[in-house]
């Protein structure tokens, strides 16, 4: 409803109409042009290797030449189905089931990613720097400190066991400035930059790069307990 039809039927309420709130929600960018990026849901064989997953970033064409990290097997795509339709070619957003060659279905898992392999290709680490948001602690881990272990990442396909390194600096929530550098340790509703490691091999990217593989949760118990970005990448292994 307009702003006139929200003063009728809610006095009270000052702020945007539904419709101005959408207007002004910022939409992520998908670059067509950019290297490709499709982390990898699942994995079927049918008279070949299958791979499904989103296109988050780029374009794929029949005939490209690509690498799925992070194991950098090279591999090449004969086939590309949207909606069950093969197609030529399909760009961000589109889910797609796509046929490769290069490389056997069991050197893929949850949490590969399909890149390009000259232009950019994804990032591999094993630690990296977050801005991290606590949620909601255990009650019989109420604060979070270095050495914070037993809890899994995820982000986009990938879950992986993970160990909060170190607490670099604790932020304000509202205006994201340093509040203070020598954190021991923080509590629920705190924000604060860490560094994390997990325990093998993860293809992400800085949340300022690409958002979509640079968001995660962490969780705990069946629970998530904290979410955050990537910051600063450690360790890449990028290479192809």
């Amino acid at each position: 409803m307009d702003k006139r039809m929200c003063q009728n039927v809610c006095p009270w309420w000052s702020g945007p109409s539904f419709f101005e709130v959408l207007d002004s929600i910022e939409i992520t960018p998908h670059d067509p042009n950019g290297p490709f990026r499709m982390p990898i849901l699942n994995k079927f064989k049918d008279m070949g290797t299958f791979v499904m997953g989103k296109v988050e970033y780029g374009s794929i064409h029949e005939g490209d030449s690509l690498v799925v990290m992070p194991n950098k097997k090279h591999v090449k795509v004969v086939d590309i189905y949207c909606n069950e339709v093969q197609v030529k070619r399909a760009g961000p957003g589109e889910n797609v089931r796509v046929g490769i060659i290069g490389i056997e279905d069991k050197d893929i898992f949850s949490g590969s990613v399909l890149s390009s392999n000259t232009v950019k290709p994804v990032p591999v680490v094993t630690e990296f720097v977050a801005q991290l948001q606590i949620l909601e602690l255990h009650g019989d881990h109420p604060i979070l400190a270095a050495g914070y272990i037993d809890v899994r990442l995820h982000i986009h396909a990938a879950v992986e066991d993970c160990e909060i390194m170190e607490l670099i600096s604790q932020i304000d929530v509202k205006t994201g400035e340093v509040m203070r550098k020598k954190v021991v340790y923080v509590k629920n509703g705190d924000a604060v930059v860490c560094r994390i490691q997990v325990g093998n091999p993860i293809c992400i990217e800085r949340f300022s790069d690409f958002p979509q593989l640079g968001r995660f949760a962490l969780r705990t118990g069946g629970k998530t307990i904290a979410v955050g970005i990537v910051t600063d990448l450690s360790g890449a292994a990028s290479s192809a």
